[in-house]
């Protein structure tokens, strides 16, 4: 059975709030969860350095196909009883749009104010 890998940043305090409440929502047998920030080595699964894992939410579907960002969320959401209705929304075009704006400036202010992420981001430069 191939379940939908999640990989999150699980030193984020906001990140793991709602990850733990998916957890808890969740159906069994559907997600696999990855904490990227305290064990990178997983992210070998997806070819993915943790800098680009901790920028943005990553996933895998069923079939293998790589889901960052607003499209990991909406790949989760689909999974979710009641929250599945979110999927549908914010994969409307419009709405679309201005979720990955959204998230994207979100996510890049996040980054910079996580000290984990400013180490991995380093790590990068060197």
């Amino acid at each position: 059975m191939n379940l939908t890998k999640v990989f999150y940043d699980g030193k984020c305090g906001l990140c793991s709030k709602e990850i733990n409440y998916y957890k808890k929502v969740a159906p069994k047998n559907i997600f696999e969860w990855y904490d990227i920030a305290t064990k990178p080595d997983d992210l070998k699964l997806i070819k993915v350095s943790q800098y680009d894992a901790l920028m943005y939410l990553h996933a895998i579907d069923q079939n293998a196909n790589l889901k960052i960002g607003v499209d990991a969320f909406i790949l989760i959401w689909s999974k979710l009883r009641f929250w599945n209705i979110l999927s549908i929304f914010v994969s409307l075009p419009i709405i679309y749009s201005l979720a990955k704006i959204t998230y994207n400036i979100f996510a890049g202010y996040r980054f910079k104010k996580l000290t984990h992420c400013q180490a991995a981001s380093q790590e990068v430069s060197k």
